[in-house]
């Protein structure tokens, strides 16, 4: 999470023009990118090794320049990479050729890295529930989703997220939609990569995950975390081609179009119509050559 939150935290400070040496408010940032203060700390921190942000006296931290003279480079520190093995890994769960049950030596031996390198990338996958460490020896995997389990998960989103969007407590946050548009917005601007596959999702998960936020309960988020966790293998592994992305996107910025003009009713019916459609291209064959 610390790492995803890198290019956000940016994109908001050149968003709000913020000039160097300002102070860069951790509640407001959580608050914006719909997370808690203590990522957002972790991910101050990181930018501050690099020089990109300082540390004040009294606690916080300032941006040191101007942020359009910072380049993706000085943050993103290697993530590409990750992602790339992160795909790898998805992709051989998936192909069942990567055992639910694995040691590291046989995992550095079937990807050709090294061990400094695989952990990063099992930790990267622990943090999104995709894999734990084994008490004494080897890491787990979590199981795959087979047809039954992807309809019976999809039906349960159909009964939750919509509704959630028509509780009288839900209040997105409009920095937070302003935020989610230019994201996808920025998503369907850049090339398809298999390796955006990763941050696809992610960011497909923030928003879904973000509507349930809106609604002030806790439990709706839970539920669909758990979902979530449930569906990376599948989704790391995108094999649905470019042109599905760019509907998936499209389709989101539709439904904040219409919750930024505050129509819920409508805003619901097409989170319902986005998730059947979902649902199809999660049943039907996949593409060989994306």
């Amino acid at each position: 999470m610390q790492r995803d939150l890198l290019p956000r935290i940016l994109e908001a400070i050149r968003h709000d023009a913020v000039p160097p040496g300002h102070r860069l408010p951790e509640a407001s940032l959580a608050r914006r990118l719909q997370v808690s203060r203590t990522p957002i700390r972790a991910a101050l921190r990181h930018l501050a090794e690099r020089g990109l942000v300082v540390a004040l006296p009294n606690g916080g931290y300032a941006l040191s320049r101007p942020a359009e003279e910072i380049s993706d480079s000085e943050y993103s520190s290697g993530s590409s990479e990750l992602d790339a093995y992160c795909v790898r890994v998805a992709k051989d769960r998936v192909a069942g050729t990567l055992p639910s049950q694995a040691s590291e030596a046989d995992m550095m031996r079937r990807y050709e890295i090294g061990r400094p390198l695989l952990l990063r990338v099992l930790n990267k996958l622990a943090e999104v529930g995709m894999v734990e460490r084994r008490p004494g020896h080897g890491w787990l995997f979590s199981p795959l989703n087979d047809n039954a389990a992807i309809i019976e998960g999809y039906a349960f989103r159909r009964i939750i997220e919509p509704a959630a969007v028509l509780e009288a407590s839900f209040a997105p946050d409009p920095a937070w939609l302003a935020d989610m548009r230019r994201r996808h917005e920025a998503t369907l601007m850049r090339p398809w990569n298999e390796n955006d596959s990763v941050a696809l999702f992610e960011m497909n998960c923030e928003f879904h995950e973000g509507l349930m936020a809106a609604s002030g309960n806790r439990f709706l988020v839970l539920a669909l975390q758990q979902q979530s966790r449930l569906r990376r293998y599948s989704n790391y592994s995108w094999r649905y081609g470019p042109e599905r992305v760019v509907v998936s996107c499209r389709e989101h910025i539709e439904i904040i179009d219409r919750l930024q003009e505050g129509e819920r009713d409508i805003a619901a019916a097409l989170l319902r119509r986005h998730l059947d459609r979902a649902q199809e291209v999660s049943l039907s064959p996949r593409e060989r050559n994306v």
